[in-house]
């Protein structure tokens, strides 16, 4: 064999290795915007008003073929890697398989940057020292987001559910707790909360974000809140308390000192208050056996919780 016919025989072997290293990792192509949900996996640019002018989100989705009208929908809460698309990606499977269909917004650093604008909705300028001084508008809330989205994707896909489900797992799981919190009367069916680093807890004598003095919470309805089907979960082996990410001083810490003590004791805090105001409680909690922290895995559990 000549030396160019040895160029050509390791130029063919390294676009060969190229093209499987990329399909192995899907997550490094880029994904064509699309400016409607067609069926199949995309991404479209969703348009929502704040005080200040006319913003955008990326929202990823994932609408599986000959899906019914009445399909229902699954509105994903990426972690505080912002990583919407890793989110959808790990529920295609269970989407496609139990036919429903996933929304996963994209909370970007831009529009809602750190803990104050994602993990607590962006209610308070700075959410760890609430005051009436530094709260924002309602119309800027990350919470705020959500209805709206709903009506669009529903507009768009000629879909008839009246309601939507949640799944929002760590930073995600707090975003999904607190969203039921200040958006009581949303039309949110079932949400399970995974593997929240910490929690708000309905807890009067305790200040915003950790309890719901100081803020619009104070107000809230417990009747409400506890009559909502909101599903706690959180692995079993989620117990390291120097996990890369978690909150660790003395108002956290009470809650327990890692994130399976933490759920375990908001679920319990929350029953026995609703037993205590003698108020029906349609909560749930589960430990998974042998799960850690990762995503996919919680992914699967909260599928199988709403979908199976």
């Amino acid at each position: 064999m000549n030396s160019s016919s040895k160029i050509t025989l390791i130029l063919f072997f390294l676009l060969i290795f190229s093209l499987l290293s990329c399909s192995e990792n899907s997550s490094s192509l880029p994904e064509e915007m699309t400016e409607f949900i067609e069926s199949g996996s995309g991404v479209f640019n969703f348009r929502y008003q704040n005080t200040t002018s006319t913003s955008t989100l990326k929202i990823y989705y994932h609408l599986p073929e000959n899906i019914a009208q009445d399909a229902r929908i699954l509105v994903v809460f990426h972690g505080a890697g912002r990583n919407a698309r890793d989110y959808r990606d790990a529920l295609i499977s269970e989407a496609n398989q139990s036919q429903f269909i996933v929304i996963a917004p994209e909370f970007s650093t831009d529009n809602f940057p750190g803990g104050d604008g994602y993990n607590l909705g962006n209610v308070f300028i700075d959410g760890d020292n609430p005051s009436i001084t530094n709260i924002n508008d309602e119309s800027d809330w990350a919470f705020s987001v959500i209805e709206p989205l709903f009506d669009t994707i529903v507009s768009q896909i000629d879909n008839s559910s009246s309601t939507y489900d949640i799944f929002g797992h760590s930073a995600g799981g707090q975003f999904a707790h607190r969203f039921l919190m200040y958006k009581p009367l949303a039309r949110a069916n079932r949400i399970v909360a995974s593997a929240s680093g910490w929690y708000t807890f309905p807890d009067l004598s305790i200040s915003f974000p950790y309890g719901f003095d100081d803020s619009p919470l104070h107000n809230s309805s417990l009747s409400v809140l506890f009559s909502h089907q909101m599903h706690i979960q959180v692995g079993a082996n989620d117990n390291n308390p120097n996990a890369s990410g978690l909150r660790r001083n003395a108002q956290a810490d009470v809650q327990g000192i890692h994130r399976a003590e933490r759920a375990e004791n908001f679920f319990n805090f929350s029953q026995n208050l609703a037993i205590i105001s003698n108020l029906p409680f349609q909560w749930s909690f589960t430990n998974i056996p042998n799960a850690d922290h990762d995503f996919r895995g919680a992914a699967l559990s909260a599928a199988q919780y709403l979908y199976n």
